[in-house]
């Protein structure tokens, strides 16, 4: 998840696919907090998806933890309660697979988010963690997350270096599982700047590369807080970058020959709290200080998202983030994206959200 600079933007088949996705999926986004709760905590969370109605719950399977200490030892057990969880409650598991353990980085990378030195060894991750969960009904995987910034993809976002890693990994999960489904890691909604590349030039260098037929979908991050994802703008929310202006994701798709490769939005959300001002979505509280929206606002944008993602050509899946709030420091909005408020309370956008899936599918 990335933070929306405003002013910047007065706040964006073909190929190998296996099989083609079903109508609009719904969930909910985790990041990598699931592994590290509690039995509890973990069904909790887990529970409000099923009580939001959403059947799909997307969270970090990382590489890190599995293979903390080499490339000869496997630790699952973490990631085995998630899954276990996830299927008592009738959710499908979609497993983002990040992070990169010391032994595997890049000499002078000391980051858990440096690429992998090694794509083949990634792979093989990959492969191991296909084999394991296949048979439990694990069969979408998402390589990397927002691999176009600098912060996620280090030293530096490089589409080369992605797409190598990404045709490997796409080889392995296919040799292990054939019905495996594919997304090109969710594209951070940002500018080229800053060591940042835009997701319309990253997806642009992929595609160059051939890496756009290696997926079954893309993955996308188009946060528009505090506008709504139905906004019509002058200028192009995220959102009306999948599709409707001249330089947009399905621009660049069309161009290299894949003009409906489908557009998982994979985060999706607006936080409630944070460091600068607080619009309820009128033009006169929206500027270059705004950071987060009201909580009426955010329950607002989560029943317009549910609506506009199934309106809109070419998307095939919604994911809210998240469940709750990170804690309570205002000097990042990243803590406030919650459903939930650190403590557990329910915010507007809980029942909201509820009721707009259930909207959606009567």
């Amino acid at each position: 998840m990335t933070l929306i600079a405003f002013s910047a933007v007065a706040l964006l088949a073909t190929g190998c696919a296996t099989h083609d996705p079903p109508s609009l999926r719904l969930g909910i986004a985790y990041g990598d907090r699931l592994v590290r709760l509690s039995d509890e905590d973990l069904g909790a969370a887990l529970d409000d998806a099923a009580e939001v109605g959403v059947r799909w719950v997307r969270t970090d399977l990382s590489w890190e933890n599995i293979q903390p200490d080499g490339p000869d030892e496997f630790r699952w057990g973490l990631f085995d309660r998630v899954v276990t969880a996830a299927a008592e409650r009738d959710l499908e598991v979609l497993p983002i697979l990040v992070s990169t353990p010391r032994w595997a980085r890049p000499a002078g990378c000391t980051d858990e988010q440096c690429r992998p030195a090694d794509p083949e060894a990634f792979a093989g991750f990959a492969a191991a963690a296909a084999s394991r969960y296949a048979p439990r009904g694990i069969h979408t995987w998402e390589v990397w997350n927002e691999p176009n910034l600098i912060n996620a993809w280090k030293p530096t976002p490089d589409a080369t270096t992605y797409t190598t890693v990404l045709r490997a990994t796409s080889e392995a999960l296919r040799r292990t599982d054939p019905t495996s489904y594919i997304i090109l890691g969710g594209l951070s909604s940002t500018d080229t700047g800053g060591g940042n590349l835009s997701h319309t030039d990253f997806l642009a260098d992929v595609s160059a590369r051939d890496g756009h037929r290696l997926v079954d979908a893309v993955g996308y991050h188009p946060y528009t807080y505090p506008y709504l994802a139905s906004a019509k703008t002058s200028w192009g929310t995220p959102w009306e970058q999948i599709n409707r202006t001249r330089d947009s994701l399905r621009g660049v798709l069309s161009a290299h020959g894949t003009p409906d490769l489908p557009v998982w939005i994979t985060e999706f959300g607006a936080p409630t709290n944070g460091p600068g001002t607080t619009s309820d979505g009128r033009p006169e509280t929206i500027g270059t200080t705004t950071t987060h929206v009201t909580e009426e606002r955010q329950a607002s944008i989560a029943a317009d998202a549910v609506r506009t993602a199934a309106a809109t050509p070419h998307v095939g899946a919604l994911f809210w983030y998240a469940a709750r709030d990170l804690g309570t420091d205002t000097s990042s909005n990243e803590n406030f994206y919650g459903l939930r408020r650190a403590d557990g309370s329910p915010k507007p956008a809980l029942g909201v959200l509820r009721r707009a899936v259930a909207e959606l599918r009567n």
